[in-house]
C-alpha cells in the first residue's frame, strides 16, 4: 500500500509540475524581495534533493523513499497528522523545485470539505485573496447529498482548485482521489525561479 501510494504521489507531482505554465506575479506582492525562494515549513525550496530531504528530516519528517526524482516523506503539517510530503525535481536538473503535500485521506465529504475550506482559509489568511477559485461539479444534474458530492469527485466530475500566486512562486490547493475510493486534499508549492529555471532549460531542447 505505501509503495503504491508513493508511486501515485510521485506521479502526480511530476505531472502537476509538467503542467504548471509561467504566470506573472499579482501586483500586491509580499514584502520578502521577488529573488527570495518560496518557502516549505520555513526551509526555501531550493538546493540539491538531498539536501532538501537532509532539511526536512530535521524538521521532524520521516523519508520513505524516492522514486522518479520525487522524494517521499511522512509526517505533521498545517495541524494534520501523518501526511505524506513529494519533493520534487527533473531528473536534468538536480534542484528542487516542487513540493507536494497529500493530507490524510476521508472516506466521507464533509470532512473533506472541512479540510479543503481549513486550508484555504489559512492561506488566505497568509497570502491575501487566491489569483483563481473554481469549485464545481460537473454533469447534467447536481449532486443532492454528501455521498453524491464524494462519488461525483471520485469520478472525476468535480473540480476542488485553489491558487494563489505571489512572487516567490505559486500555491494550489485542491481535492483529488488515488481511486474510487481515496479522496483527499492536495497542496503543491511551486518555487517561482527554479521552476522558470527548469522551464529554460527545457525549451533548450525545443
Amino acid at each position: 500500500m505505501k509503495r503504491l501510494f508513493l508511486s501515485l504521489l510521485t506521479a502526480g507531482i511530476l505531472l502537476s509540475a509538467q503542467a504548471q505554465t509561467q504566470t506573472q506575479p499579482q501586483e500586491q506582492a509580499p514584502e520578502q524581495p521577488a529573488s527570495a525562494h518560496l518557502t516549505f515549513k520555513g526551509v526555501p525550496i531550493d538546493g540539491t534533493l538531498n539536501e532538501y530531504v537532509a532539511k526536512m528530516k530535521s524538521a521532524g519528517f520521516s523519508y520513505l523513499g524516492t522514486q522518479d526524482g520525487t522524494a517521499v516523506l511522512q509526517g505533521d503539517f498545517a495541524g494534520f497528522k501523518g501526511c505524506l510530503i513529494g519533493v520534487s525535481t527533473l531528473k536534468a536538473h538536480n534542484v528542487v523545485h516542487t513540493i507536494g503535500v497529500i493530507f490524510p485521506a476521508c472516506d466521507d465529504w464533509s470532512s473533506l470539505a472541512q479540510g479543503y475550506e481549513l486550508l484555504k482559509s489559512m492561506l488566505t489568511r497568509k497570502y491575501g485573496e487566491p489569483s483563481a477559485c473554481v469549485e464545481e461539479f460537473q454533469g447534467y444534474t447536481q449532486p443532492r447529498s454528501d455521498n453524491d458530492k464524494l462519488h461525483a469527485l471520485q469520478m472525476d466530475r468535480c473540480t476542488y482548485c485553489t491558487v494563489f500566486e505571489i512572487l516567490k512562486g505559486d500555491i494550489q490547493l485542491s481535492l483529488d482521489h488515488r481511486d474510487v475510493t481515496t479522496c483527499f486534499v492536495k497542496l503543491q508549492y511551486w518555487d517561482r525561479i527554479n521552476t522558470e529555471a527548469v522551464q529554460e532549460q527545457a525549451m533548450e531542447d525545443l
